[in-house]
């Protein structure tokens, strides 16, 4: 980031509250970008696309209702929208060069919009960069605005323009498990409980409640959607809405519906709406029980496929790569392994977010720059990761429907079918003797006569011990 444009010895001179400073003569952003630049090398990364695109919204949202109640020029207003329209297109995005975590609430990010902005409308109008009697960063593109409202409203923007790529991934997803749980719907395996053999169950079973479960996640997702909703714009620096004309106060938030086609409100207490962002932490921990539900369901599958000959067994990973450098044939369970790696990371994230959102102090939280790197990242690595968490492995997995007959049939578990019909006690003895003797538990019933062939088929069917209910007659012991 130390070269940003133009030839290097091709300056103006800006100055701002701190002193004079040379800028890139073609650049369109301006000398407190610069200051910030030069204070906060910290991530080496630029913020994300998205969040561009929402401040020129609200830019332009602002430039629109200043215009209409006459405190902008017509020819600047549209100036600044046409540049607004320019960044939201994809336009001077590279112009946005500071780092996405950063000291001062935001206020490098939003001055690095309104410099950007108020250039390329200079530039429009025939002026010259830097000719701010033309259109002054603060004066003209953040009118009736303070880092303070913009900053946040943007931050929502991006989420709701990110959450539902999320969700879409989720809902493929819920799709292809349910798809894959009416496919093993007839594949009895044995269930599992604290890693100890339990009783039997179908792996259909299994798919399916994953299915219910994402489905939940993508509710909680849903949901937090209708929070980020509510916005701030019109408080500017503290809630009180301090230079901001009465008109602009009612009429920014739906001048800014129109720029973004999304469904905003204004923020019935703006002082609240100000001091609080609790709204992040909400959906930080939505993103969360998201990635843990994930993360549980990779683990399962790379128990179930853990071998091939001497783990589980049970279902089979698509292979996607080589696992080794040094064992030929290995191959490792590694969309899971990633998809443990997304979760572990937005867990963390939702640490980072939860402290950063505790921060706050009096009428401002200072710590939103950090709030939406992490955010973002979960969103974004959450929506990816699911992506690859389907196609690459959840699509292509089969069962191997004899191996999770055979550890059903040799299974201990399956003496709980007894309970009914010959107590817990005495069939405690059966499963110990079955232990002790490495003898199938079908085959002691049989032996020390306590069942008949007929009564064992009707008491250890596999299927029926799936479904609720037992035998329709609970047997006589001989």
């Amino acid at each position: 980031m130390e070269d940003y444009c133009g030839n290097e010895n091709d300056y103006r001179i800006e100055s701002d509250s701190i002193g004079e400073k040379e800028v890139p003569a073609n650049a369109y952003y301006g000398v407190q970008t610069l200051r910030a630049v030069e204070n906060f090398k910290i991530t080496g990364l630029r913020i994300n696309e998205e969040f561009i695109r929402s401040l020129a919204e609200i830019k332009k949202a602002s430039a629109v209702t200043n215009g209409k109640i006459g405190l902008l020029t017509e020819k600047v207003k549209n100036a600044i929208v046409k540049a607004c329209d320019e960044i939201i297109e994809g336009k001077l995005h590279e112009e946005f060069i500071t780092d996405p975590i950063q000291g001062g609430a935001g206020t490098s990010m939003n001055m690095n919009a309104n410099e950007v902005i108020a250039n390329r409308a200079i530039e429009i109008l025939g002026g010259i960069k830097g000719d701010y009697s033309i259109v002054h960063p603060n004066d003209h593109v953040n009118m009736g605005q303070s880092t303070n409202d913009v900053i946040p409203t943007a931050g929502k923007l991006t989420a709701l323009k990110l959450l539902p790529r999320a969700i879409k991934q989720m809902e493929r997803l819920k799709a292809v498990l349910e798809m894959k749980a009416e496919e093993f719907n007839s594949v009895i395996k044995m269930g599992r409980t604290q890693m100890q053999d339990a009783v039997p169950i179908r792996l259909g079973q299994e798919f399916k409640a994953y299915s219910a479960v994402v489905g939940r996640d993508i509710t909680r997702l849903n949901r937090v959607m209708d929070s980020l909703r509510v916005v701030n714009m019109g408080a500017t620096a503290i809630g009180t809405g301090i230079n901001a004309h009465k008109d602009y106060e009612s009429q920014i938030v739906p001048n800014l519906v129109k720029a973004t086609n999304h469904l905003l409100n204004q923020a019935e207490d703006l002082v609240d709406g100000t001091q609080n962002i609790d709204v992040f932490a909400e959906v930080s921990s939505a993103l969360k029980i998201c990635a843990v539900t994930l993360s549980k369901i990779a683990n399962d599958l790379r128990l179930m496929s853990s071998g091939p000959r001497t783990g589980f067994g049970e279902i089979n990973l698509p292979g996607k790569q080589n696992g080794s450098s040094i064992m030929p044939g290995k191959v490792n369970p590694v969309i899971p392994e990633v998809v443990n790696q997304i979760a572990f990371n937005i867990i963390g994230n939702d640490t980072t977010i939860s402290m950063a959102v505790e921060a706050g102090q009096l009428e401002l939280n200072a710590f939103e720059p950090v709030i939406f790197y992490k955010l973002f990242e979960s969103i974004e690595t959450l929506t990816k990761g699911v992506d690859t968490f389907v196609s690459n492995c959840i699509s292509g997995i089969t069962a191997n429907k004899e191996r999770c007959s055979s550890l059903v049939e040799n299974s201990i578990g399956v003496v709980t079918a007894l309970c009914p019909h010959i107590g817990y006690k005495e069939s405690a003895k059966i499963a110990k003797k079955a232990m002790k003797t490495d003898k199938p538990v079908k085959e002691l019933v049989l032996k020390y006569g306590i069942l008949n062939e007929e009564e064992i088929e009707e008491v250890f069917d596999t299927m029926a011990m799936t479904e609720p209910g037992i035998s329709n007659k609970v047997l006589t012991v001989k």
